[in-house]
């Protein structure tokens, strides 16, 4: 069976002492500063002052929040028994292992509570910050590519490639599936719409974006998991459900929800 090879990365990019700079976290950079870039570009656009008094800070809680909540999310819904056994490697967020989905539902919070706190309009706050999203999405799937972890399964597709930690067997190269899905396709779909007139020349209602955000990745999600390997220690649910299908559908219901509720303009 032919087979792409796997183009064999170090993950750390250069070493000093103790000190490794990897790609992954490389990655996770290029995403902050892709979202704080775009989202200075749109206060800008919509004038939108209030938030430019609170951005920085806004900024570090939601950078916090994505960074706790994502390996929390991780050690919750992947990987529990693991942790549990081994508390200190929580910390070891170097090695891999970050779940968006606890990292939105972590971001969302904090967000929340920072702009019901400082009086900002929370939707439309929402919609800026998830316009730019998918950047950081995109490039985080390269950072898993480069590790060789979160593979496909097993497939003869002629572009199919032999992981180093997957066996002899060539298998989908799902985390490119995803980076140009959640990453390209979505950033241009939202970035698009953003600002495109929806009815009478007016803008969309404010959450819109944030709730075709919530839907659209959740949607993507759950197909490109069809093409993705379930992890070990879980395996399905159900009998035929991976975990993050079972989590992208709840952002699909939630998205849908919001969408409903934001366009009857309530």
């Amino acid at each position: 069976m032919a087979a792409f090879v796997f183009p064999e990365i170090d993950p750390v990019i250069f070493q000093i002492g103790p000190l490794a700079v990897r790609w992954y976290g490389l990655m996770y950079v290029l995403g902050f500063l892709a979202s704080y870039y775009l989202v200075r570009r749109q206060i800008r656009e919509f004038s939108y002052h209030r938030l430019n008094d609170h951005f920085e800070n806004l900024n570090m809680v939601l950078i916090l929040a994505v960074i706790v909540g994502g390996r929390l999310g991780y050690v919750l819904f992947y990987n529990l028994s693991y942790y549990l056994a081994h508390p200190l490697e929580i910390l070891a967020t170097w090695s891999g292992g970050m779940s968006f989905h606890g990292g939105c539902i972590a971001a969302l919070l904090g967000g929340w509570l920072y702009c019901r706190i400082k009086a900002l309009d929370f939707w439309k706050t929402a919609d800026i910050y998830t316009a730019t999203i998918p950047i950081g999405l995109g490039l985080g799937r390269i950072g898993n590519f480069i590790n060789g972890e979160l593979y496909g399964r097993v497939t003869d597709v002629p572009w199919a490639m032999v992981f180093p930690g997957g066996g002899p067997l060539p298998r989908h190269p799902s985390q490119l599936y995803e980076s140009l899905l959640e990453g390209l396709l979505l950033f241009t779909v939202l970035w698009t719409l953003r600002r495109k007139p929806w009815q009478n020349n007016r803008l969309w209602p404010h959450g819109s974006i944030f709730a075709l955000f919530l839907s659209g990745y959740g949607c993507i999600r759950i197909i490109v998991e069809g093409f993705r390997e379930p992890d070990q220690q879980i395996g399905y649910l159900l009998g035929f459900l991976t975990m993050g299908q079972v989590l992208s559908g709840a952002m699909v219901i939630g998205g849908l929800v919001i969408w409903k509720f934001r366009m009857g303009g309530k």
